[in-house]
C-alpha cells in the first residue's frame, strides 16, 4: 500500500513539474522600441443635406420600366393600372399612342408583344386628353396623386 501511495506521489510530482511553464531566459526577450504617435485632426464632415421629395420621386421614377411584355389575359387598361407602369388605368391611351405601329385596335393586344411605356415627352394636356378618351369623368381629368407621372407634372399639380 505504501508503494502505491509513493508511486502516486511520484507521478503527480512528475506531472506537475513536467507541465510547468518554461522559464523565460534573457535571450528570448524582445524589446519593442517606442514610436511617436501622430494624431491627425479630421476636418469637420460636410453637412449632409437630406434629399427633397422631388429628388426622391425622380430617383424612383427613373427606376420604373420603360417597356412591358404582354402576358395572356392582359389589356391596356390593366397594364396602365400596374403600380410600376402608371398606377392609373385611365392613362392607357398613352401606351396605345406610343405603340400604334404594333397595335391597330386598342382592344386587341397579344401575349408576347413588347410595348413601350412612355415616361417623358408628354404634357399635362395630353394626359388629360388620354384620361378623357379612356372614359374618366370631366371632373377627374387630372391624374391622381399616386399616379406615376414625371416629377415636373406632379410638382405642377401640387402633389410634391
Amino acid at each position: 500500500m505504501k508503494k502505491l501511495i509513493l508511486l502516486a506521489i511520484a507521478f503527480s510530482l512528475m506531472f506537475t513539474l513536467g507541465c510547468a511553464k518554461k522559464q523565460v531566459q534573457q535571450e528570448d526577450v524582445v524589446v519593442v522600441e517606442e514610436t511617436e504617435v501622430v494624431v491627425v485632426e479630421e476636418e469637420p464632415a460636410a453637412e449632409v443635406v437630406p434629399p427633397t421629395p422631388m429628388e426622391i420621386y425622380e430617383s424612383e421614377y427613373k427606376t420604373l420600366p420603360t417597356s412591358h411584355v404582354v402576358t395572356k389575359g392582359e389589356c391596356l387598361w390593366w397594364i396602365a393600372e400596374y403600380k410600376q407602369i402608371y398606377n392609373d388605368p385611365f392613362m392607357w391611351p398613352l401606351i396605345y399612342k406610343a405603340n400604334r405601329d404594333q397595335i391597330k385596335n386598342p382592344d386587341l393586344i397579344y401575349p408576347g408583344q413588347s410595348l413601350e411605356v412612355p415616361r417623358a415627352g408628354y404634357s399635362l394636356d395630353e394626359v388629360k386628353e388620354a384620361r378623357k378618351q379612356a372614359g374618366a369623368s370631366w371632373k377627374a381629368l387630372e391624374p391622381a396623386e399616386n399616379a406615376m407621372v414625371p416629377g415636373e407634372m406632379k410638382a405642377a399639380l401640387g402633389y410634391l
